[in-house]
C-alpha cells in the first residue's frame, strides 16, 4: 500500500520538478553551453570533434524520463521509509507525517549536500575528476542522512527523559551542525567554477535548488493526500 503511492506520488513529483527544471533551468544550461562553445571556438579538437551524441531536443525530452526515473525511486524509498516510521512520527495525520518526512528527506538527501557541493553547469570543473567529485558528493548524502537520522533519534529520547523542547531542539541542532562541520572539513571542496559568469551559475544553482525544493514538496503533499483520502475511505467502511 505505503510502496504502490509512493511509487504514484514520486513519478507525478518527478515531472512536476521536470516542469520546474525545464522552465528555468534550461535557458542557464543553455547559456552555459554557448557559452563553452565559445570559448572553445579556436580549438576544434577541444571535444574530439565528435560532436554531440544527444542534440538538446533529445536531451530537453530525456528531462522528464530522468526526473519521472528520479522521482518513481525516491518515492518508492519514501513509501517504505514512511510505512517503516509511520507509528514515530509526531504529526496526528497522514498529511502531517508526509510532510514531516519530505521535509527531513529535503534536508538531507539534498539541502545540507547542498551546501557543500552546489550545483554546478556541466562546463564547470575537469572532466578527469567527475569520478572523484561524485564519489564526495555521495558520501556527504550518506553522512548528512545518518546526522539527520541520529539527531531525531536523539530528540525522541531527550523528550523521553523530560527534557524541555527549546533545550532539546539547541542540543540537537548544535549536535547536528557540529557533525555536519566535520564532514565539511574532512571531505574535498567543491571545484573552482574559474571565470564562469557569476550571474549565471547563481542562476543554474537556483533552478536547482528549486527544482528539488518543487520536487520534495509535491512529493510530500502528494503522498500525503493519498494517504487522507485512503483514511477517510476507510473510516467511512468501518462505520
Amino acid at each position: 500500500m505505503f510502496l504502490g503511492r509512493g511509487l504514484l506520488a514520486g513519478l507525478l513529483a518527478g515531472l512536476l520538478a521536470g516542469a520546474f527544471a525545464f522552465a528555468f533551468g534550461e535557458p542557464a544550461v543553455d547559456r552555459a553551453i554557448e557559452l563553452e562553445r565559445l570559448s572553445s571556438a579556436g580549438h576544434p579538437h577541444a571535444h574530439g570533434g565528435d560532436g554531440e551524441l544527444f542534440g538538446r531536443t533529445a536531451q530537453r525530452v530525456g528531462l522528464f524520463f530522468a526526473t519521472g526515473v528520479f522521482g518513481v525511486t525516491v518515492g518508492g524509498i519514501f513509501g517504505l521509509v514512511y510505512a517503516l516510521l509511520r507509528g514515530y512520527l509526531r504529526a496526528g495525520d497522514e498529511w502531517g507525517r508526509s510532510l514531516t518526512l519530505a521535509a527531513a528527506g529535503f534536508l538531507a538527501v539534498f539541502l545540507i549536500p547542498f551546501v557543500k557541493y552546489p550545483a554546478n553547469p556541466p562546463t564547470v570543473g575537469d572532466p578527469e575528476t567527475i569520478g572523484a567529485r561524485t564519489a564526495a558528493y555521495y558520501a556527504m548524502v550518506g553522512i548528512s542522512l545518518l546526522v539527520v537520522f541520529l539527531g531525531w533519534m536523539a530528540a525522541r529520547r531527550l523528550r523521553e527523559r523530560g527534557v524541555s523542547a527549546p533545550v532539546r531542539q539547541v542540543l540537537v541542532v548544535a549536535g547536528c551542525a557540529a557533525a555536519v562541520g566535520v564532514a565539511f572539513a574532512l571531505l574535498p571542496g567543491s571545484p573552482d567554477p574559474g571565470g564562469f559568469p557569476a550571474g549565471l551559475l547563481w542562476e543554474f544553482r537556483l533552478s536547482a535548488f528549486g527544482t528539488q525544493a518543487v520536487f520534495w514538496a509535491a512529493l510530500g503533499a502528494i503522498f500525503g493526500l493519498i494517504g487522507e483520502r485512503r483514511a477517510r475511505e476507510t473510516g467511512r467502511s468501518a462505520a
